[in-house]
């Protein structure tokens, strides 16, 4: 009786562990596994028909028409601080719906990717904090590191690498860097 019971307690655990599961969209970036949480995913997209506009951050590659509406595309790897993602057979536009500066209003915005690889679902207990040094990348941008069949997988906040102010602020600079070299 006492070994049903213990039994079923494991049971119970397991499935709330998997209550506590998340999903992400996995995929790749200079070498490194990246996720994404699913439920900001709008769709996925081959790389084509980019156009490109002026006087923007270098981490923007531009926009694509998207049924009509005008999305902005970012390079991931660029807003990293690493040189922009080469264009290759396998390269993908992660389309990712990201809060504006008013509240309740989204927007969506393009993310340029090496390949998009699996949904993976994540179980909170496999999640670790994001590291505060040693990382890649700024420790604002890593909601966690996620550990799925021995590897990791760096899982980003979205609201901060997609941060639409952030991303206005740095086309500003560019632009007033701009007027300076034009007077100067």
């Amino acid at each position: 009786m006492n070994e049903l019971v213990a039994a079923k307690g494991r049971q119970i655990s397991a499935g709330l562990a998997q209550l506590n599961a998340k999903q992400y969209l996995t995929f790749m970036l200079g070498g490194e596994t990246f996720g994404i949480g699913i439920l900001c995913i709008k769709e996925i997209i081959w790389y084509a028909n980019l156009t490109e506009v002026p006087m923007m951050p270098a981490c923007i590659r531009g926009v694509i028409n998207l049924r009509g509406a005008v999305v902005p595309v970012l390079d991931l790897s660029n807003r990293f601080g690493k040189p922009s993602t080469p264009v290759v057979k396998s390269t993908c536009i992660v389309i990712v719906e990201v809060p504006t500066a008013v509240e309740g209003e989204h927007q969506n915005m393009g993310v340029v990717v090496d390949s998009v690889q699996a949904v993976l679902e994540i179980a909170a207990s496999d999640i670790e904090a994001a590291p505060s040094f040693g990382a890649k990348i700024r420790s604002d941008f890593i909601e966690g590191i996620g550990k799925v069949n021995g590897k990791f997988v760096i899982l980003l906040n979205v609201n901060n690498v997609l941060s639409m102010q952030e991303i206005g602020e740095m086309g500003q600079a560019a632009a007033q860097a701009t007027d300076v070299a034009a007077v100067g």
